[in-house]
């Protein structure tokens, strides 16, 4: 039997704005793997049951991920907690974006998206992403001191996001401050409307998917919507959905890598003097399974199946805590020591691989290493200037000020 008080909650946003819960996680993986959380009513809004299985290990995280066959997305999306006045009816609206679709709609939009994240369309970025790290760092020394999430962790993922898309340089904040709203409904220090927010990047999108129908460019745009292309184009409504997620999935999780990591070689000088005398290729994966940005998502049980040992039922929700994989006693050694040489790697930050592993992926890890080589080349003695403060947030792991003097 688990130590834990039976309501323990790992999605719990009070208990993440304070720490993500790895003592607990621990104590899961060693006693109940796969637990059952029963929620309140407030934790449980939107769906249609009164809790979900957790799930801690590494293996059976995998295992999760790639059973395409048992486990699904469709029914409850791979969001485990919303707001508490979060209704039925929009937990279902939400099936209209990729990550919510299973097989075969899923597999058909998944292969038109990817033209969009080829090596050779991330490649053909470098060069000016690289230039851009370098614009962003100038900023920051000329102002000498400032915060170093909203100046440098995100500055480069929403300027890559705005390159890959072609959407203007001056329109990028817009995209911060929407996605910003979407995910800030749990924190109380953001006046946040996720829905409103939603329909702004719509709108948005779909006027730029409007132009590029009547005037193709050179862009993802062009590419994702003209039918033209083999293998079929995205609708309006479907690329407005698409640039959704890719405003949270591709700006919030490289900025908060980014935050988690700076914050990492803080914490850890050793590995900052590592990094900027030896600029090991292994920095950028622990980095990433260091912050793992995204702490949860879930599955829903398509048939009777056996997770870990455990029972669950069709229907029943699975919590795949990649917070708690990316810690697994069994799969890493010291896996609660941030070491920028760690070979074995085989973290769960990108989704666990299966259908739904991130399609950006490369691009998220090309933007860490540029940004930190960056900031090692211009302002290698940059130091802490106050505490970093967490969001509020249940799924989402979150810096939102990290104080900083550039140098």
């Amino acid at each position: 039997m688990t130590a834990l008080p039976v309501d323990f909650d790992p999605t719990d946003p009070v208990l993440n704005e304070e720490r993500v819960p790895l003592q607990e996680f621990l104590e899961l993986r060693k006693t109940a793997p796969v637990w059952w959380v029963e929620q309140t009513p407030e934790a449980r809004a939107g769906f249609l049951d009164t809790g979900f299985w957790a799930v801690s290990k590494h293996e059976d995280i995998l295992a999760v991920s790639k059973d395409s066959e048992n486990f699904g997305t469709n029914e409850n999306g791979v969001i485990i907690r919303f707001a508490p006045d979060m209704t039925r009816e929009q937990v279902e609206l939400q099936r209209a974006m990729l990550i919510h679709h299973d097989a075969p709609d899923h597999t058909k939009l998944r292969q038109i998206i990817s033209r969009g994240f080829t090596p050779r369309a991330i490649n053909a970025l470098k060069e000016r992403l690289v230039e851009r790290a370098n614009n962003i760092v100038d900023d920051a020394l000329a102002k000498g001191e400032g915060d170093f999430v909203s100046e440098v962790a995100a500055e480069l993922p929403l300027q890559a996001i705005a390159e890959l898309l072609g959407v203007p340089q001056e329109d990028r904040r817009k995209l911060f401050d929407w996605s910003n709203q979407m995910l800030a409904y749990d924190d109380p220090e953001y006046d946040a409307d996720p829905e409103a927010a939603s329909i702004e990047i719509l709108t948005y999108a779909m006027t730029l998917a409007a132009e590029r129908k009547a005037d193709p460019q050179d862009d993802i745009i062009s590419k994702l919507i003209n039918a033209e292309l083999e293998g079929g184009a995205l609708g309006e409504d479907e690329f407005g959905f698409f640039v959704i997620l890719l405003a949270v999935a591709g700006n919030e999780t490289t900025r908060n890598a980014i935050s988690h990591g700076m914050q990492a070689f803080f914490d850890n000088p050793d590995q900052w003097e590592l990094w900027k005398k030896e600029r090991p290729d292994t920095m950028v994966d622990e980095v990433i399974r260091w912050a793992t940005p995204v702490t949860v998502f879930q599955r829903t049980a398509l048939n009777d199946v056996e997770v870990g040992g455990q029972l669950v039922k069709k229907g029943q929700r699975v919590g795949i805590f990649y917070a708690s994989g990316n810690h697994d006693e069994d799969v890493y050694d010291d896996p609660d020591t941030f070491d920028i040489t760690r070979e074995h790697n085989p973290h769960l930050a990108f989704g666990g691989h299966g259908a739904h592993y991130c399609i950006g992926a490369n691009l998220a890890r090309m933007e860490v290493r540029i940004m930190f080589d960056v900031i090692a080349d211009r302002m290698p003695d940059l130091k802490p200037n106050g505490a970093a403060r967490r969001l509020r947030h249940s799924w989402i792991n979150g810096i939102k000020e990290l104080p900083v003097t550039y140098a």
